[in-house]
């Protein structure tokens, strides 16, 4: 696996995590969104074909949920990229609003 350096952009009402691989001009990441106090919908995870067979996509799912666990904060999941990997992963129901397989809903 590639050498993945992720970091945090976040102005408090949106933010994402960004991947940058060595020696590779291009970026995947993770939207997010702040629905309320300790909870965040992760939106979107994207990554260019030059990205392919990383592991940056995944190492962006694996950073937010340890984010979550270390800032307390819960996960609405609903991005098809997280939910998948969700599925695999049902341990991570502690940080996550909805069961594995369950489609997640925002309040009006």
């Amino acid at each position: 696996m590639a050498d993945i350096r992720i970091a945090t952009e976040d102005d408090g009402r949106h933010g994402r995590y960004v991947a940058h691989v060595d020696d590779i001009a291009a970026e995947a990441e993770l939207t997010f969104t702040h629905r309320g106090p300790d909870l965040i919908s992760a939106d979107h995870t994207g990554a260019p074909d030059a990205l392919r067979g990383t592991g940056a996509a995944r190492g962006l799912v694996d950073y937010l949920i340890a984010d979550a666990r270390a800032r307390g904060f819960r996960i609405i999941p609903l991005c098809p990229y997280v939910r998948a990997q969700y599925q695999k992963h049902p341990e991570w129901q502690d940080v996550m609003t909805v069961a594995p397989g369950e489609m997640p809903r925002l309040r009006a």
